[in-house]
């Protein structure tokens, strides 16, 4: 996710995804959140952690934020090649599926919008179906490479 300097608009964002996403995923090994956030916020990240792990009692450990100036997170998020913008405070509620290989998946089929680069976390319904199921997806490539892997190891 990209959240800039922008925290207190993102506390919903935050809380949907930890509701609809992360409670369900994290113990999956391969699993994890990455937020981008401005440097000079980490006081901020540490209250929202604190306020998402005693309000909803989550364990924040797959959470991560990353710090950085301005330039360096609009330079990320350029990297991802969507089509979705940053805001000026180099923040937006779309998050972003990024597989252990460094690419961003999406659907280039979706019934809404055709390709969906990102998910938006202000809503529940697009989190609640398209993103879950899309988790579910890669979770299970992962296990049957693993699976693959393992039987070859065997042979």
């Amino acid at each position: 996710g990209f959240w800039g300097n922008d925290l207190e608009s993102k506390k919903s964002d935050a809380f949907n995804l930890n509701q609809k996403i992360y409670k369900r995923f994290y113990e999956f090994k391969d699993f994890q959140f990455v937020v981008a956030v401005e440097d000079g916020y980490q006081e901020e990240i540490a209250k929202v952690i604190s306020e998402l792990e005693e309000g909803v009692g989550t364990d924040m450990i797959k959470w991560n934020f990353i710090f950085g100036s301005a330039e360096q997170i609009q330079n990320l998020f350029l990297s991802l090649e969507s089509d979705i913008n940053l805001s000026p405070k180099q923040s937006t509620s779309t998050v972003f599926i990024v597989d252990r290989e460094a690419n961003l998946r999406g659907r280039d089929d979706d019934e809404d919008v055709g390709t969906l680069f990102g998910y938006d976390a202000s809503s529940v319904a697009s989190l609640n179906n398209k993103m879950t199921d899309d988790v579910k997806v890669i979770l299970a490539e992962y296990r049957l490479a693993l699976k693959k892997n393992n039987a070859n190891r065997q042979k």
